[in-house]
Formats: structure tokens, sequence, C-alpha cells
């Protein structure tokens, strides 16, 4: 009985730790592989990259690359999803869609500038949607 919960109690500490591993602090210290920013979002890791601060137009890039939480590449075709972006007392919410590998993309007219914040909305893999806020422009992400 002993080993049993000796079993549970070493389970439950890795578990922990490994979700300690994946919150926000931890994931802003990790270099993203595409320049952005990285957050957790149910069984997948999604990477934020906007455009520059200061860019401006109607057709602003976004693309959100998606990665398992060892960083592998899951792939996004027939994935859905949606990007809100909040800046500059703007609410824009655009539409992504699969564009490669494991990247969804869309563009739209939003202020890219500090203080921006994203709320990105994924359904990948047949999986229900999973969902992640960013602050793009918030440490350092090699932006």
């Amino acid at each position: 009985m002993r080993t049993i919960h000796a079993l549970i109690a070493a389970l439950m500490l890795s578990v922990g730790g490994a979700a300690l591993a994946h919150d926000d602090a931890t994931l802003d210290k990790v270099k993203a592989p595409n320049g952005g920013q990285l957050r957790a979002a149910g069984i997948h890791h999604y990477e934020l990259v906007v455009a520059a601060p200061g860019a401006k137009g109607d057709a602003l890039p976004v693309a959100v690359y998606v990665t398992d939480h060892a960083g592998a590449k899951v792939p996004t075709q027939g994935a859905s999803g949606s990007i809100t972006l909040l800046s500059g007392g703007q609410k824009t919410t655009i539409a992504l869609q699969p564009a490669g590998e494991n990247v969804l993309k869309g563009s739209g007219a939003y202020v890219p500038q500090p203080g921006m914040k994203a709320i990105v909305s994924l359904s990948v893999g047949g999986q229900p949607a999973a969902q992640a806020r960013f602050e793009p422009f918030a440490g350092h992400h090699g932006h």
C-alpha cells in the first residue's frame, strides 16, 4: 500500500512540475522558433507572430504556429480559428486559415504597439477549441 501511495505522490509531483514548466513566465524565457511569443493552450503550444510595432495598413499579417509541448510541429491541415487583437482603442477579430505545415495565418487592420493584447482560439486535429492569451510586445521575444 505504501508503494501505491509513493507512486501516486511521485506522479502528482511530476505532473505539477510539468504544469509549472508551461506557465507564461517560463515560456517567455524560451526563444520561439519564429520570433513570436509562446503560450500553452491545452495540449499544444501556440506561437503568435504579429506585425512589428509602428506598421500600418488594413492587411497586417498574423501567424500562429502550433507545436506540442515538446516543440514538435503539429499539422494544421483542417484546423480553424481566430484571433482577437486589442490595441490602440480598437478591437479587431481576424479569421485564421491553415497556411503551411504547422501554421495558420490571417490579416487585418490592427495597431501593433506596446500594450497590445491578443486572444487566439484554435481547433486543431479535431480537438475542441483551445485558447491562449498573449501580450506580443511584453518582455523579450525577439521582436
